[in-house]
């Protein structure tokens, strides 16, 4: 069964959308097939996978035939339908033959009510006691339709019930970072959120009414793969400016004394000798890297990672493009070494 990774932080602006297109293609290229995930109703994933710029650009994949997005695969549970959960129809990425994107809509934030409603009742009501275990449904049949090894699942910046949900039943999760001080706070934040998020997941795991339910509330309890710190600036091309050494090293000390105690006392750390094999220091950042920079809205015009833009579409000549190319040498290492570490600790955990 395809392991799930939620990429989640409840601050906004902290790159989690680019990462998880960026980590999910690096996957990919390493032999893992890949489904990523479009769980924000803002669909920036979606958009910056498929070129969009316009809402109208989205009719396509909401109007064409079968199930072709998240709110549709979901619709059945929610809507209370007499039809089935079906596998969503995955759009093929153009370039990766192994990476698959599950596209984001709009309307799933017409579900965060309902679904609210139904966790905090905890499945006593029949009608609602299919919501809880739906999501890790319809992608466990996804995956399994498309036969896949990976899913990432790209999170919105809330702490709403589908994210309490989203995160609560998937295998993994990685926390991404900005350096700065709204950052710091958020790590404080998830250190307060995350225990009570991991006692209602322990008491939903307990109620029959969920276990019997037609989608069964999954037995997962996410484990704690680390942090991706991104968006900073690099001094003499080498490392973070004082100013943001100053957030990143707030940020590993927050990671340190606060969150990864807390995620110990409630199981959702590995056991050291996983980490240790894989070269991973939970306190530690999985993947640190600068800024982008122009690399963004290039990878966004091509719909391309990062690190395997080419010499046609970086648009550059000369020493320009020699130092961009040095940028993208050093992402794509960055990138290769975090995929190979993540890729270790699901092999063997």
């Amino acid at each position: 069964m395809a392991k799930q990774i939620a990429l989640f932080n409840h601050k906004g602006g902290v790159s989690k959308t680019t990462s998880t297109f960026n980590l999910g293609w690096m996957l990919a290229k390493k032999g893992k097939r890949v489904i990523i995930v479009d769980c924000d109703p803002q669909c920036n994933l979606t958009g910056m996978v498929l070129g969009f710029k316009k809402s109208d650009e989205f009719d396509a994949i909401y109007k064409g035939k079968g199930v072709r997005n998240i709110r549709d695969g979901l619709a059945p549970a929610f809507e209370s339908r007499p039809t089935a959960i079906e596998p969503v129809i995955c759009v093929k990425i153009k370039g990766q033959a192994k990476m698959l994107l599950l596209p984001g809509h709009i309307g799933l934030a017409e579900y965060e009510v309902t679904l609210g409603i139904a966790q905090e009742l905890s499945g006593s009501l029949v009608t609602l006691q299919n919501l809880p275990g739906s999501l890790r449904h319809l992608f466990d049949i996804t995956a399994e339709k498309h036969n896949a090894d990976i899913i990432l699942v790209d999170m919105s910046p809330s702490l709403g019930p589908i994210n309490q949900n989203l995160l609560m039943t998937s295998d993994y999760f990685i926390v991404p970072m900005a350096p700065d001080y709204f950052s710091v706070m958020a790590t404080d934040s998830l250190a307060s959120i995350l225990p009570k998020w991991a006692s209602w997941s322990r008491q939903a795991k307990t109620k029959s009414v969920l276990q019997k339910a037609t989608y069964p509330y999954p037995d997962k309890n996410p484990k704690f793969l680390g942090t991706i710190i991104q968006k900073y600036r690099l001094r003499e091309g080498k490392t973070p400016s004082a100013a943001f050494q100053k957030w990143i090293d707030e940020i590993e000390k927050g990671v340190k004394s606060r969150l990864v105690p807390v995620l110990k006392e409630n199981g959702m750390l590995l056991p050291n000798k996983i980490y240790k094999g894989a070269g991973v220091k939970p306190t530690k950042p999985l993947i640190q890297m600068s800024d982008f920079n122009s690399l963004i809205a290039l990878s966004q015009k091509h719909k391309a990672p990062i690190f395997d833009l080419t010499d046609k579409q970086l648009e550059q000549t000369g020493v320009v493009l020699e130092i961009t190319k040095k940028s993208m040498r050093r992402f794509h290492k960055l990138f290769s070494v975090g995929a190979d570490q993540i890729v270790a600790i699901i092999d063997n955990a």
